[in-house]
C-alpha cells in the first residue's frame, strides 16, 4: 500500500487553455510560412506544380484573391485546432484511464485517500470530455462550411476562366487543328475541375467533405501530428532489450523505421496508378461521347439502319474502357493489398512494447494507453502519404487534363490565321480582300492572291466545283481556317458581321432565345421577334416564345435556316455570309427570303456561296473558283447559267 499514490492529472487543466491558446498561435505562424515556402517550391521545380499553377494560379494572384486567401487561412487554423484538440484527447484518455485504475487500487487496498482521488480525477476527465467534444463538434461544422464554401467559389470562378479562355479566339473550333488535339473538353470543363476544385484525388467534390479530406491540408494536418506527438511518444517510449542490446526509446523509433519502409515500398507500387488514372478518365469520356454522338444523330443512324455499325463501335470503345479498368483495378489491389497489411500488422506493436513497463509497475494503463494513441497518430500522419498516392494519382491526371486544355487553347490561338480589321476612315467598301491566299492542311493551293471590293449594297456569289475552297474561303475570313494568309477589312463591331451556315445553331433554351441569337434573351422585344417569325413564314410559331425544348429537334432543317434569316432581320448587319443557307428551301421560299433581305436590309452586303442557279438574281457580281489556286472575278449576268 505504500507504493500507492493519489491520482494527479497528466497535464494542468486549469492553465491549459492559455497554454493552447498560445501554441495555435505558434503552430499556425510556423506552419503557414513552411507551407506557403513548400507551394513555392511545388510551383516552380515540379512539373505537375507548375500545371497545377498554369491553370489556376490566376485565382490566387491579385486583388481578388484575397478573400480566398482569408479563407484558407482560417482552414489551416482549423486543420491545426483539430492537432491540439487530438492531442489534447490523449491527456484526457489518459487521465481517465489511470483515475479508473487508480480509484479500483485503492478500492482494493483499502486506501480511502487513493480511491477518492481516483473517483474524482475520472468525473473530472469525463467533464473535459465533454467539452473537448463539444469544441470539436463545432470546429468540424464550421470547417465543413468554410471548405464547401472555398470549394465552390473556386470552381465557380475555374469554370468561369476556362470557359471564357476555351471560347477567346475560337479555340473550341480552331483546336481540332493543332498538332496534338485533345479529347473532350466539354468534359474536362464540367467534371476535371470539379475533381481539381477538391483536392481529394479522382472524385469530385461531397457536401460533407472538410479541410482534412483533401490533400493539401491532410498532408498538413499529418506533419503538426508528427511533430505534436513526437515529443509525447518520445517521453513515454521507454527501452527495449534486443539480443543484448539496448535499444532507447524503442517505440520512438520502430515507428519511423516502420512507416519509412512502408512508404518507399507503396511509392513503387503506386506509381502506374497515375497513367492508370488517366486513362481511365480518357477512356471512359471517349466512350461516353460517343453515346452523345449517337443520341444526336439518331435519325441518321435509324435511316442507314446502322445499329450494327453503331453496336460494333461502342463495344470496341468499351473494350479500352475495361481493358484499363482490369490494369487498374490490378495494381489497385496490390498498392491497397500493401497498405492494408501494413496498418494491421502493426497495430499491436506499441502494447507489445509497453506491456512488460506495465506488468511491472513501472507505468500506468492510462500511460499505455496514451502512448498506444500518440504511437497511431504518427503512424497514422506518416501513412499519409503512402495512403494517399493513389489519391495524388487521380488528382494528378485531373491536373494534366485541365493543364492539357490550356495548352491546346493557347496553341489554337498562336495559329496562323487572316489579318482582320476593321474598316479605315473614309474607305469606300464594306469588305475588302487583299492578296489572301487559301491552302488546305497539306499545303496544296485552293485560291491564290485574291484581292476584291464589296461597296455598299453589294452583293457577291461565289460558285466553284466542290473542293475548290468556296467554304474554305469563308471561314479563313471568319478567322476560323489557320491555313490562310492575306488581309481583310470588314466591320468589327458587335453583330455588324454575321455567317449563316447550311445548318444554322440552335441554342438551348426557349424559343425566345433561338429567335434572339446572338443577342442576350431579352436584348430584343417581342414584338420585333415576332414579326421577325412571320416575315420568314413561320407563323404558327409566333405564340411560343416562352416554349422551353429541344428546338434543334422540333423545327425541320428548312424552319432552322429560316429562323436563321429572321436573325439577319433583327440583327440588321453591315455584312452577311452565307453558306448553302438556302439549302433546305424549295425555290419559292428561297426566292423570298433573299428577296426580303434585300428589301429590308438594302444596304448590307451578301457574299452567298452555293450550288443553285436560282440564287443568281440575287447578286451582282460573280466570284468563280477554278481550282488550283485560280479564280475569275466578274459581273452577274441576267440568266447566267450555274456553272459560269
Amino acid at each position: 500500500m505504500s507504493d500507492l499514490r493519489p491520482f494527479s492529472p497528466s497535464i494542468d487543466w486549469g492553465t491549459e487553455l492559455l497554454h493552447s491558446l498560445w501554441w495555435l498561435a505558434q503552430a499556425w505562424t510556423i506552419t503557414a510560412v513552411c507551407t506557403l515556402a513548400v507551394l513555392t517550391v511545388l510551383a516552380r521545380f515540379t512539373t505537375w506544380g507548375r500545371q497545377f499553377w498554369t491553370v489556376t494560379g490566376a485565382y490566387f494572384t491579385g486583388r481578388h484573391s484575397l478573400k480566398p486567401w482569408l479563407t484558407l487561412a482560417a482552414m489551416l487554423l482549423s486543420v491545426i485546432i483539430g492537432v491540439r484538440l487530438a492531442v489534447l484527447f490523449s491527456y484526457q484518455s489518459n487521465d481517465l484511464y489511470s483515475a479508473a485504475q487508480v480509484a479500483v487500487q485503492g478500492w482494493a487496498t483499502g486506501d480511502d485517500a487513493v480511491r477518492a482521488s481516483g473517483v474524482r480525477g475520472f468525473w473530472i476527465a469525463l467533464l473535459i470530455f465533454s467539452v473537448l467534444a463539444a469544441i470539436l463538434v463545432t470546429r468540424v461544422l464550421i470547417d465543413l462550411f468554410m471548405t464547401q464554401r472555398f470549394m465552390l467559389a473556386w470552381r465557380t470562378w475555374l469554370t468561369d476562366r476556362l470557359t471564357g479562355d476555351w471560347l477567346d479566339g475560337r479555340a473550341y473550333y480552331r483546336s481540332r487543328f493543332i498538332d496534338q488535339t485533345i479529347d473532350n473538353p466539354d468534359q474536362r470543363i464540367q467534371s476535371d475541375i470539379d475533381v481539381f476544385t477538391a483536392l481529394s484525388g479522382p472524385q469530385p467534390n461531397t457536401p460533407h467533405q472538410t479541410s482534412n479530406g483533401t490533400l493539401p491540408f491532410g498532408a498538413i494536418s499529418s506533419i503538426v501530428s508528427v511533430v505534436s506527438f513526437t515529443s509525447i511518444l518520445w517521453n513515454l517510449s521507454g527501452d527495449l532489450n534486443v539480443f543484448g542490446i539496448e535499444i532507447p526509446r524503442a517505440m520512438f523509433w520502430s515507428v519511423f523505421v516502420y512507416v519509412a519502409f512502408a512508404t518507399v515500398i507503396a511509392f513503387a507500387l503506386g506509381r502506374p496508378l497515375i497513367r492508370l488514372s488517366f486513362n481511365n478518365e480518357k477512356f471512359n469520356a471517349a466512350f461516353r461521347y460517343a453515346l452523345v454522338r449517337l443520341r444526336d444523330a439518331a435519325e441518321s443512324v435509324a435511316l442507314y439502319r446502322g445499329e450494327n455499325v453503331e453496336r460494333s463501335q461502342l463495344r470496341e470503345r468499351f473494350r479500352a474502357v475495361v481493358a484499363n479498368y482490369r490494369h487498374f483495378i490490378n495494381r489497385t489491389m496490390v498498392f491497397t493489398g500493401w497498405n492494408l497489411s501494413m496498418n494491421h500488422i502493426i497495430i499491436p506493436l506499441p502494447w507489445a512494447l509497453q506491456a512488460p513497463r506495465l506488468f511491472s509497475g513501472q507505468i500506468q494503463l492510462g500511460t499505455v494507453n496514451q502512448s498506444v494513441a500518440a504511437f497511431g497518430a504518427i503512424q497514422d500522419a506518416l501513412s499519409f502519404f503512402r495512403n494517399s498516392y493513389d489519391t495524388f494519382a487521380g488528382y494528378r491526371a485531373s491536373i494534366i487534363r485541365l493543364h492539357g486544355l490550356v495548352t491546346a487553347d493557347e496553341q489554337s490561338r498562336a495559329l496562323p490565321q487572316l489579318d482582320v480589321a476593321d474598316l479605315a476612315a473614309g474607305t469606300d467598301g464594306l469588305v475588302e480582300l487583299g492578296d489572301v491566299e487559301v491552302r488546305n492542311p497539306a499545303g496544296e493551293q485552293l485560291i491564290e492572291d485574291l484581292s476584291l471590293s464589296l461597296g455598299v449594297g453589294e452583293a457577291m456569289i461565289i460558285t466553284g466545283k466542290s473542293g475548290t475552297g468556296k467554304t474554305t474561303l469563308l471561314r479563313s475570313i471568319a478567322q476560323l481556317w489557320p491555313y490562310a494568309s492575306g488581309s481583310v477589312r470588314c466591320p468589327q463591331g458587335q453583330n455588324e458581321t454575321l455567317y449563316l451556315s447550311q445548318v444554322p445553331y440552335v441554342p438551348l433554351g426557349d424559343l425566345r432565345t433561338v429567335v434572339s441569337y446572338p443577342h442576350q434573351p431579352g436584348d430584343l422585344p417581342d414584338e420585333a421577334l415576332r414579326e421577325a417569325l412571320l416575315s420568314v413564314a413561320l407563323p404558327r410559331y409566333v405564340d411560343r416564345l416562352d416554349e422551353d425544348g429541344d428546338w434543334a429537334k422540333v423545327l425541320s432543317p428548312g424552319e432552322q435556316q429560316r429562323v436563321a434569316f429572321a436573325r439577319v432581320l433583327l440583327t440588321k448587319p453591315k455584312v452577311v455570309f452565307l453558306d448553302e443557307a438556302t439549302s433546305a428551301l424549295d425555290e419559292p421560299l428561297e426566292f423570298m427570303i433573299y428577296s426580303l433581305v434585300r428589301r429590308e436590309l438594302p444596304d448590307t452586303v451578301l457574299v452567298s456561296v452555293t450550288h443553285r442557279t436560282t440564287v443568281h438574281r440575287h447578286h451582282n457580281t460573280h466570284l468563280e473558283l477554278l481550282g488550283e489556286g485560280r479564280w475569275r472575278l466578274g459581273r452577274v449576268e441576267e440568266g447566267e447559267p450555274a456553272g459560269v
